[in-house]
């Protein structure tokens, strides 16, 4: 069934004239510089992130599979799932601390860099 189309617009048309100077809203460009470093950064974070990941994930998977073709203990109870699930759980943790960190310190020096200017 649905609203249709006249009265749709009418509601939102009547939304949008409470607020009279929302219709001459201009975005500022310190606004779009703020919204373009948080992207940076969080890019600069996805991208270290899966650098440590990666990383961790051969740091954890070599032992992790010598270990259960030679050690007694470990060939008989650690099955697939669980080699899987100890490579994986190191290689999510290095992913969020470093992704986590490079945001921080990359928020930190775009902090840093505006109390600096304005100075």
């Amino acid at each position: 069934m649905g609203i249709p189309m006249d009265m749709r617009d009418a509601w939102v048309n009547r939304k949008n004239k409470s607020s009279p100077s929302s219709n001459f809203m201009i975005p500022s460009p310190e606004e779009d510089l703020k919204f373009l470093r948080s992207q940076m950064c969080t890019q600069e974070g996805v991208r270290a992130g899966v650098k440590s990941a990666s990383i961790a994930c051969v740091a954890s998977a070599i032992p992790t599979l010598i270990a259960v073709r030679t050690i007694p203990w470990a060939k008989a109870n650690l099955n697939y799932t669980a080699q899987a699930l100890i490579i994986s759980a190191a290689s999510i943790a290095a992913y969020f601390v470093t992704a986590d960190k490079t945001i921080l310190e990359c928020a930190r020096r775009n902090t840093r860099s505006l109390y600096d200017k304005s100075s």
